[in-house]
């Protein structure tokens, strides 16, 4: 059995995202979704909130391709977590130049504590490039339409929390 691990934040979850880990479960037998617990970013949705954003939004892909999803918060360094999970490779996915620069290097350290498990990147569709959790956040806290960008639902939670 192939096993993925995509990790993030996921604060909230993007198209970008879900783009990915319908495009992962192509690649996969299973995907294990990581929502990392990262202090350091201060999210606005609490981890809970996130793992069930994702659940909703991600288990359906995987229901329609046949691949298992699970979803997985995980504290510890991101290379531990796919051995744990019994992860062959793990997923990434690039929007732009910034993103090879942390993620080449990410896979040089990832790399030198387990070179048995490896890193795929999937380039961001294009309608997708453009979206950042980050910027995301911004624009509904500014009032702005984030419907292009995130679920439905996922829109619905913003609203709500940005009130």
């Amino acid at each position: 059995m192939r096993t993925g691990f995509y990790p993030g934040t996921f604060d909230p979850v993007t198209h970008g995202h879900t783009d990915i880990v319908r495009r992962a479960c192509s690649l996969v037998d299973r995907l294990v979704i990581g929502v990392a617990i990262n202090r350091d970013k201060g999210p606005l949705f609490t981890l809970d909130e996130r793992v069930a954003m994702i659940k909703a939004e991600c288990v359906p892909l995987g229901i329609a391709t046949g691949c298992e999803i699970v979803v997985h918060p995980f504290e510890n360094l991101l290379i531990d977590c796919a051995r744990e999970v019994g992860a062959n490779v793990i997923v990434r996915g690039l929007r732009a130049v910034a993103d090879f620069e942390y993620e080449y290097q990410m896979v040089g350290m990832n790399r030198a504590m387990d070179s048995s498990i490896e890193t795929v990147f999937l380039m961001a569709d294009a309608k997708n490039q453009a979206i950042a959790s980050k910027l995301v956040k911004e624009i509904a806290r500014l009032g702005g339409d984030v419907s292009k960008f995130v679920p439905a639902a996922v829109k619905d939670q913003l609203v709500e929390r940005l009130r």
